[in-house]
């Protein structure tokens, strides 16, 4: 993976224990080693230090961190989402959130009872189905080949694109704090679901204050227990003039900005680079996006699941498995992958490597995974044994839980969290310090 610490202008010079590996045509549990490699290499930039990190763990919060005790979280899928076959191949849905099926059911012309669904696609093309719920608002991928996706404009816009894209600028220095070097450090955190949420979630393991920012009404039940530890959460209607002040005076104080916004959103909102640059001229900033920033789907919607389709890693998996359906990874690893390099590049921009802000896609980061096969049978179970949770149990507001132990440790001071997960909107939209 070395293309990921040349990304980061960094030597991959870390200690990685306990090599295990997930099942994967992919080299899945290595590209976790790496990642969070990447962020103990970027911290000790700042701190000095031996970077270790435990490859076995680092697989594990690639899948879920948190695991309930006496209580279960929601399901990750909605029921109607999934991979279904059309005439001409395979297509995935993605319907977890309420627009998102709505628009999928509307093209479709059914219900949300996945017989009607599976019935009504399977008459259809796969690109005829794609392209229509894309147009009406939806999230939808037509599974492609490896070689499809290389001859099509967006899979040759996404390998034109570097790892991590660096817009130069001055950043003040940071000066690290002893134990827990980013306390005091103001981290605003506009992001969703999982990528953009590990990436904060990491950067508070090191002593950040985090304040996630949702619209009203706005909820990921099935992982804001998993990816809210260490933050505060509250909500913001950015529609609002009341709002929008409040969030301007949130940005202008925050040394750190996290979006997974889709390119110009923002600037739709009133709050473009230039309204950014005006509001918070010392800001750094870390945005990300599905598709990748340019071609022409450096706009559409998208999610792991779905890049994994469009890209060819789900029907490579096919391949591998033998298998006669879609096989994706064994985790969300593109998500969680490009969280880790969102919170690497935070840190080499603090440490002062020339630039202020950075840009990373879910298909860019799955088109470094596809260039490394995995050649071993790997063996690694998704459920955890007693010995990888820390010791401590967590108290949060759905009950108790067992949490992973940190996969990393730098200068012999591994990752903490001083606040247990949240739910969103529990926290008053300001800041502490």
């Amino acid at each position: 993976m070395k293309q990921i610490f040349d990304a980061l202008e960094c030597e991959a010079d870390y200690r990685v224990v306990n090599r295990a590996s997930f099942p994967s045509c992919f080299a899945v549990s290595d590209l976790a080693a790496a990642a969070f490699g990447a962020v103990g290499v970027a911290m000790a930039r700042l701190i000095g230090g031996a970077v270790r990190v435990d490859q076995r763990l680092a697989s594990l919060w690639f899948g879920a961190s948190i695991h309930p005790v006496g209580w279960e979280m929601p399901p990750i899928w909605d029921a109607t989402a999934g991979d279904y076959r059309c005439k001409d191949g395979w297509i995935r849905l993605h319907t977890n959130l309420p627009h998102h099926r709505r628009a999928a059911l509307g093209v479709l012309g059914v219900s949300a009872d996945r017989q009607s669904v599976a019935d009504a696609v399977v008459l259809r093309g796969k690109d005829e189905v794609e392209t229509a719920i894309v147009a009406a608002g939806g999230v939808a991928a037509a599974m492609r080949s490896a070689a499809e996706w290389a001859a099509h404009p967006q899979g040759k816009a996404v390998m034109a694109e570097p790892l991590i894209h660096w817009h130069k600028g001055a950043v003040k220095p940071w000066v690290t704090t002893a134990g827990r070097p980013l306390a005091g450090l103001k981290v605003l955190d506009l992001t969703r679901v999982i990528a953009g949420p590990v990436a904060t979630r990491t950067l508070a393991g090191f002593g950040a204050e985090v304040l996630r920012i949702d619209p009203p009404g706005w909820d990921e039940p099935n992982v804001v227990p998993d990816v809210t530890l260490g933050k505060r959460c509250a909500m913001l209607s950015l529609h609002c003039d009341r709002d929008r002040r409040v969030f301007e005076s949130l940005l202008a104080r925050a040394d750190v900005l996290v979006h997974g916004y889709r390119p110009d959103a923002l600037a739709g909102l009133g709050y473009g680079a230039e309204a950014r640059a005006r509001i918070a001229p010392d800001l750094v900033e870390v945005a990300l996006d599905a598709y990748g920033w340019s071609g022409p789907w450096a706009g559409r919607r998208g999610f792991d699941s779905l890049v994994q389709m469009s890209s060819g890693i789900a029907d490579a998996g096919m391949r591998w498995a033998g298998a006669d359906c879609p096989t994706p990874l064994p985790v969300q690893a593109l998500d969680h992958a490009t969280g880790y390099l969102m919170a690497a590049a935070v840190l080499r921009m603090l440490a002062g490597n020339g630039a202020k802000a950075a840009r990373l896609s879910l298909a860019r980061t799955g088109a470094l995974l596809m260039e490394h096969p995995q050649g071993r049978q790997g063996t690694l179970s998704r459920t955890p044994e007693g010995p990888d949770f820390d010791p401590a149990p967590e108290t949060t507001p759905w009950g108790p839980a067992r949490r992973l132990r940190p996969a990393l440790d730098v200068a012999g001071t591994p990752m903490h969290w001083s606040r247990a997960a949240s739910v969103l909107g529990s926290s008053p939209a300001e800041w502490v310090n």
